[in-house]
């Protein structure tokens, strides 16, 4: 249920779905098991996992969804051996060559003998819609993931206008000044950890761990033109994460303070926990990307196009 790495969205227009209109248009599109021949499924699953018994589960405002997909795995080095296999014995059976079309078949017939006895990868991925604060926010370490889902949604709703966040100032030069001219906002505070490149496509890639981002190494660093890509902070007191140049968020810890605070209910109640936990978790989350925003110069309504 906490979610971990975060890739956020600004929607462009107003999300208007209620949480009724939303659980019918994902129910249209549910996830089922892969077939014996088939390569891949993509659909929604029960927000809450095997202890619930919906797609939408709406806690203070918020919608939590979670997609799942399904993939067979063909090792694509046995497939381009079979299809040599293939190629060398046409070639002395006829004493030519495949042509490009007959490799294309060949794959396609060597994908389908394999598929049935192919292994099955599960991924599920949860994301959280806030209206309110005109956010979706994905769990996932993976752009391309996160992409995939907000695919599928505008798939089922038939339109999902959602947009990056771009602050004006490239977020690296910002995250770069925070370490040289010690300007990071009040409530967060830098961590021990930090990724710095030097300019060039060539440049130098830097990695620190355990170090004091104010020492004189670090500024060492710095005052060589290099600039931070990635930057480990800490925010409120509440969780610590690494934050991206491209705003992706890495490695969220909750600290122990926030999940003491659903202590008192009781464990046995599992969706009674687990709806007291994304409450508590998406609030935060929505409170801090605000805030982190904000140190960029920006709001989540920001890219709602005006009319």
């Amino acid at each position: 249920m906490w979610f971990k790495n975060l890739y956020f969205f600004a929607f462009t227009r107003p999300f208007e779905w209620s949480e009724q209109d939303l659980e019918k248009h994902l129910s249209e599109h549910l996830f089922t098991p892969l077939g014996s021949t088939e390569i891949s499924h993509f659909g929604w699953i029960n927000a809450l996992g095997k202890h619930g018994d919906t797609s939408v589960h709406s806690a203070n405002g918020n919608f939590l969804i979670c997609a799942r997909k399904e993939e067979k795995m063909l090792p694509a080095s046995v497939i381009k051996d079979m299809i040599e296999e293939k190629v060398n014995l046409l070639e002395q059976e006829q004493g030519r060559g495949a042509t490009k079309k007959e490799k294309e078949q060949f794959k396609e017939d060597i994908t389908f003998e394999l598929l049935p006895r192919a292994f099955s990868r599960i991924t599920d991925t949860h994301a959280y819609i806030s209206p309110v604060n005109n956010i979706i926010v994905i769990n996932s370490s993976s752009r391309g993931k996160a992409e995939d889902l907000l695919a599928l949604l505008r798939k089922v709703l038939g339109t999902l206008p959602v947009s990056s966040f771009e602050p004006d100032v490239c977020a690296d030069e910002t995250m770069t000044d925070w370490l040289n001219e010690k300007s990071l906002g009040g409530k967060f505070t830098l961590g021990m950890e930090a990724e710095f490149n030097a300019l060039g496509d060539d440049g130098a890639v830097v990695r620190v761990k355990n170090q004091d981002l104010l020492s004189e190494e670090i500024k060492s660093h710095l005052d060589a033109d290099k600039y931070v890509v990635k930057v480990a902070l800490e925010w409120d007191e509440s969780l610590s994460f690494i934050l991206c140049d491209d705003l992706a968020i890495k490695r969220v810890k909750f600290f122990d303070v926030i999940h003491e605070q659903n202590d008192d209910i009781d464990s046995d109640d599992v969706i009674a926990k687990l709806d007291a936990d994304f409450a508590l978790m998406s609030g935060e989350l929505n409170r801090f990307i605000i805030e982190l925003l904000a140190e960029f110069s920006m709001k989540t309504t920001d890219l709602l196009e005006k009319d």
